[in-house]
């Protein structure tokens, strides 16, 4: 049975750099934070910011994970065969 999911419990899965570009940046702009402000909240550059809301592959995971923590995002892993969210 599929777990039904809106946006108020989860942004979608995440597979690729682009995915957490789309989370950071659609939760950026939910909030309606701006970049520059939202870079200097999260210590990070407007540079890496941008870089990163559009999937650049090798941004820094300690730098990333500051932006989805300031954000108010967590990131959870888990097996494939435990996904509470099949498809």
């Amino acid at each position: 049975m599929k777990t039904k999911v809106d946006s108020t419990t989860a942004y979608g899965k995440v597979t690729t750099a682009e995915d957490v570009g789309r989370i950071i940046k659609a939760k950026r702009k939910e909030t309606g934070v701006r970049q520059d402000t939202a870079a200097g909240m999260s210590e990070v550059g407007t540079k890496f910011l941008s870089q990163l809301e559009n999937g650049k592959e090798t941004a820094e995971l300690g730098k990333t994970l500051r932006v989805l923590r300031k954000l108010g995002l967590n990131v959870y892993i888990y097996p494939r065969s435990a996904d509470p969210i099949k498809g």
